[in-house]
C-alpha cells in the first residue's frame, strides 16, 4: 500500500508539473503572439502603404515618407506605372537579405536616374525595406533590399525608407530558396504585382 500510495503521488506531481508546464508554454506562446501583433505598428498614420504579391505569397510595407520623402516618390511613381511587376527578387542571402528592384535582373540595372542618400538613425532590422546603391552613396535608384535580420553594419550607410507590416512568413520563405554561388536563386522569385494600397494623401 505504502509503495501504491508512493507511486500514485508520483503520478500526481507528474501531472501537475505537466499542466504548469503547458500552462507556462501557452503563457510564453500568447506573450509571442502579442510581441507579433504590436512590434510592427505602423509608424505614421499618413504614411503609404504598398504590397509585393509573390509566389510564395504577399508582403505588406509601409514606405517612411516622414523620413526619406525622395526615395518613397520615387518609389511609388514607379510602383504607380507597374515598374515592379515581373521582376525579381535577384539577390537571397539567408539570414541577411532579399535584393530586388533591377528591370535586367542582374543587380547592375536602374531607372536611369540616381537618388540623392537619405540617411538616418534608423537601425536594419528584420523587415526593414532599404535602398540598394554602387559604392557611391548618391547612386541609389530602384532597387531595393528587405533585411531578412539585424544588420548593425548598415546603419547609416544605406537609405531606411520603409518596413515590412505583414508577411514575414512570406520573406523567410524568400530568404531561405536554394541559391548559385553568386546568391541568385535557382529558380525565379518573381514580384508578379506591386501596388498601393494606401497613398500619401496629399499626392
Amino acid at each position: 500500500m505504502k509503495t501504491a500510495g508512493i507511486f500514485l503521488l508520483s503520478i500526481l506531481s507528474l501531472m501537475i508539473l505537466s499542466c504548469g508546464g503547458s500552462k507556462k508554454v501557452a503563457e510564453e506562446s500568447g506573450k509571442m503572439n502579442r510581441m507579433d501583433e504590436t512590434k510592427f505598428k505602423k509608424r505614421k498614420a499618413d504614411n503609404p502603404i504598398i504590397a509585393i504579391d509573390t509566389d510564395f505569397g504577399t508582403m505588406t510595407l509601409e514606405l517612411y515618407y516622414d523620413v526619406a520623402p525622395v526615395h518613397v516618390d520615387s518609389m511609388l511613381a514607379r510602383v504607380r506605372e507597374g515598374f515592379y511587376n515581373g521582376l525579381i527578387f535577384h539577390r537571397v542571402i539567408d539570414g541577411f537579405m532579399i535584393q530586388g528592384g533591377d528591370p535586367t535582373g542582374t543587380g547592375t540595372g536602374d531607372a536611369g536616374y540616381t537618388l540623392k542618400a537619405e540617411f538616418s538613425d534608423l537601425p536594419h532590422i528584420e523587415g526593414t525595406l532599404s535602398m540598394a546603391r554602387a559604392r557611391d552613396p548618391n547612386s541609389a535608384s530602384c532597387q531595393f533590399f528587405i533585411c531578412l535580420d539585424r544588420a548593425p553594419h548598415l546603419d547609416g550607410q544605406y537609405t531606411v525608407f520603409g518596413q515590412l507590416l505583414d508577411g514575414f512568413d512570406t520573406l523567410h520563405k524568400i530568404g531561405t530558396v536554394p541559391t548559385d554561388s553568386r546568391d541568385r536563386p535557382l529558380e525565379d522569385v518573381i514580384m508578379r504585382k506591386v501596388y498601393v494600397i494606401e497613398d500619401i494623401p496629399w499626392h
